[in-house]
């Protein structure tokens, strides 16, 4: 692996992080301007504690940054749950970003398993 850019898990966090940004920016309203901060913030972290972990080259920290960004993918995910629920923003818009979240869950979960097998 040449840096953290080449892990499938970042780069899918990062996709993740773009549809993010392209919902809140198309989706704005004042009235959930504090939910799509909290979305934004969520999405980032999961892409950037992937590449903080894999950056720090120990695998104690990795594994702890990964979890991080798991957790982060998973309110991520509950975000956009609450956007669709609350007709914020339509099933049609959330259910890609969704999606990708789902993906970069399964392959942070991946990521720990082979790289950083329990201690």
């Amino acid at each position: 692996m040449r840096d953290h850019r080449s892990l499938v898990a970042w780069q899918v966090a990062r996709a993740l992080v773009s549809q993010v940004m392209a919902i809140t920016r198309e989706h704005y309203h004042p009235r959930v301007s504090t939910i799509f901060s909290q979305m934004q913030s969520a999405s980032l972290s999961v892409q950037l504690n992937i590449a903080e972990g894999y950056a720090r080259q120990s695998t104690r920290s990795f594994r702890h940054h990964l979890t991080i960004a798991y957790g982060s993918a998973v309110e991520t995910a509950e975000l956009l749950d609450l956007c669709m629920a609350e007709n914020i923003v339509p099933e049609s818009v959330v259910e890609p970003a969704r999606q990708q979240c789902s993906r970069a869950q399964t392959l942070i979960m991946g990521l720990r398993k082979r790289y950083c097998p329990k201690e």
